[in-house]
C-alpha cells in the first residue's frame, strides 16, 4: 500500500470524508462519528475549547454542545444516554454498549490501580464511600468528603496528593462499582453505575480474550490501517492481548496484513476500509483528537512532527501552548496555537505557521475561514492573529479581508 493511499484509507475510516450535515447537526450525526471515531477522549484543559467537544466540530462544522451533553451525562425516558465515562484510551465518553468489553480484565487497570490497597485496608471507608454516592448522588468528591469528616474538608496540596475519600472514589470508578452521573463544570460527579447504566449492559459478562477481539476490530474500523502498536493504542490494551487479537482477526478474515511504504512495522488493514481517490476540505484538529493522538503515527501518516508542549517552559516553545494541526485537502499543512480570551471575546491565534512546501496562499485562505466559524461556534466576537509564525502575516491580511 502506497503512503498516500494509507494516508487517505485513514482520513476516510475518521470519518473526513463524510459530508458535512446539511442542517444542524442532530443525535443521528452524532452516531455516526462515534461510528468512526468510537470513542471521545476527555481532558481537563479549557484553553480554546473541551477536547471532547472538538472532533465533533471538525468533523460536523458548527453544532450545539448540547448534543454532547445530553448523550453523555442527560437520561429521559424518550432519549436514554448513548455515552458513558470509561478509562479507554484515556478517561473517555463511549458508547454505553461498549462499557462490558472495558470491565472485562482485557484492559489492564489504569493508575488508580494503586488505590486498591487502601481500599482493601479500609472497607469502611469503601462501604461509607458507597452509602453516600447512593443517598446524594450524582456527586462530586469533594462533597462526600465533607459528608465523611464533618465539613471540614482536607485541600490537597497538589492532584497527585488526593484525599483518601477522592482515591476510592476513583478507585471505585475504575473498578466499574461507580461511574459518572453527571458533570458540573467539568467536575465528575460520581453515581451508583447501577442507576446509569442498563440492566442488560452492566450484567454482560466478556470474557477477556473475546473482549480483547472486539476492541482492537473497533481499533482498526476508525484507523483503517494501522500497525499492532497502533491498534494496541487505541484503546490502551496489553501487548500479548493485542497480538493474540491481532492473530485471530487475520485469521477470521477482518485484517488483512499490508505492507505501507516507509512504514517499518506490519501493517494491517481492516477489510472493510475504503480509500478514496481524494480528501478535500479542512479541519483544526484539537491536540487529543484521534486522528493524531498517536504522535509517532500522525509521523509515519503525514510527515508532520507534533508534539504537545503544555508542560514544556513557554521559552522553550517550539509553537505555542495550546497547538491546533491543520488539515486541508488530505494533509496537514500547519498549525496555530489558540487561546479563547473570553473576557475581550476574541479567539487568539498567538502563532500560525505553514509545513515547507505548501501554497500559503490557499492555507491561509482556508485556516482563516475555519477560525472564524470556530470563533462564531464559541460565541467570541472576532479573531485576532500574533506575530509569531511564518503564517501570521498572510493569516492576519486574509481575517482583515473577510472581517
Amino acid at each position: 500500500m502506497s503512503l498516500p493511499v494509507a494516508r487517505r484509507t485513514a482520513l476516510a475510516a475518521q470519518g473526513f470524508t463524510d459530508p458535512r450535515p446539511s442542517s444542524a447537526p442532530t443525535r443521528r450525526h452524532l452516531r455516526r462519528v462515534l461510528s468512526r471515531t468510537k470513542l471521545l477522549q476527555l481532558d481537563s484543559v479549557n484553553v480554546a475549547m473541551r477536547a471532547h467537544y472538538a472532533p465533533l466540530l471538525a468533523r460536523l462544522g458548527p453544532y450545539d454542545p448540547a448534543l454532547v451533553d445530553d448523550a453523555a451525562w442527560r437520561d429521559t425516558v424518550r432519549r436514554p444516554r448513548l455515552l458513558v465515562e470509561a478509562w479507554a484510551h484515556e478517561a473517555s465518553l463511549i458508547p454505553v454498549a461498549d462499557w462490558p468489553l472495558l470491565m472485562s480484565g482485557a484492559k489492564r487497570p489504569g493508575w488508580w490501580r494503586g488505590y486498591a490497597r487502601l481500599a482493601e485496608e479500609s472497607p469502611g471507608l469503601v462501604d461509607d464511600v458507597l452509602a453516600v454516592v447512593k443517598e446524594l448522588g450524582p456527586v462530586g468528591a469533594g462533597t462526600v468528603e465533607k459528608e465523611l469528616t464533618g465539613g471540614e474538608r482536607r485541600t490537597p496540596g497538589a492532584w497527585w496528593e488526593r484525599s483518601d475519600v477522592k482515591k476510592i472514589c476513583e478507585w471505585l470508578f475504575g473498578t466499574g462499582e461507580l461511574t459518572t452521573g453527571t458533570r458540573r463544570g467539568f467536575e465528575r460527579c460520581y453515581d451508583l453505575t447501577e442507576r446509569v447504566l442498563p440492566a442488560d449492559v452492566r450484567q454482560r459478562r466478556v470474557d477477556p480474550e473475546e473482549a480483547a477481539r472486539e476492541l482492537v476490530a473497533s481499533s482498526a474500523e476508525a484507523l483503517g490501517v494501522a500497525t499492532e502498536s497502533d491498534l494496541r493504542d487505541y484503546y490502551r490494551l496489553g501487548p500479548p492481548e493485542t497480538r493474540a487479537a491481532v492473530a485471530d482477526l487475520v485469521e477470521a478474515g477482518t485484517l488483512e496484513p499490508v505492507r505501507v511504504e516507509e512504514w517499518r512495522q506490519q501493517a494491517y488493514r481492516h477489510t472493510a476500509a475504503t480509500a478514496p481517490r481524494r480528501v478535500t476540505g479542512s479541519a483544526l484538529l484539537c491536540p487529543f483528537d484521534p486522528l493524531i493522538w498517536e504522535r509517532d503515527r500522525t509521523e509515519r501518516l503525514f510527515g508532520f512532527r507534533y508534539r504537545i508542549e503544555i508542560y514544556v517552559p513557554a521559552r522553550r516553545r517550539e509553537y505555542g501552548y495550546y497547538v491546533f494541526p491543520f488539515l486541508c485537502d488530505g494533509e496537514l499543512v500547519g498549525r496555530v496555537d489558540l487561546k479563547a480570551d473570553r473576557r475581550t471575546s476574541v479567539l487568539r491565534v498567538p502563532g500560525a505557521f505553514a509545513e515547507p512546501d505548501v501554497d500559503r496562499v490557499r492555507v491561509a485562505a482556508e485556516l482563516a475561514h475555519r477560525l472564524r466559524e470556530t470563533a462564531d461556534w464559541l460565541e467570541l466576537d472576532g479573531v485576532d492573529v500574533g506575530d509569531r509564525g511564518d503564517l501570521a502575516d498572510a493569516l492576519r491580511r486574509e481575517i482583515a479581508a473577510h472581517g
